[in-house]
């Protein structure tokens, strides 16, 4: 006679899964958005302003301030 094992999970380890569930859900997403081209011209833009505004600023470090 065999005997046969079934796993039995418990409330707590139910719980983990969802949230590793709902976690990957949500790092999917999260990639798929920061993949679209749109998100990519507004980080870019971002990026280009902060730039422009750390030049800026040391520029008036040094008092060459722009006219």
């Amino acid at each position: 006679m065999t005997v046969i094992y079934t796993p039995r999970t418990t409330l707590f380890e139910r719980a983990l899964l969802r949230t590793a569930a709902s976690i990957d859900r949500f790092v999917d997403a999260r990639l798929e958005r920061r993949g679209a081209p749109a998100y990519r011209r507004a980080v870019q833009t971002q990026l280009n302003v902060a730039a422009v505004r750390r030049e800026a600023q040391a520029r008036g470090a040094i008092g060459l301030l722009p006219r």
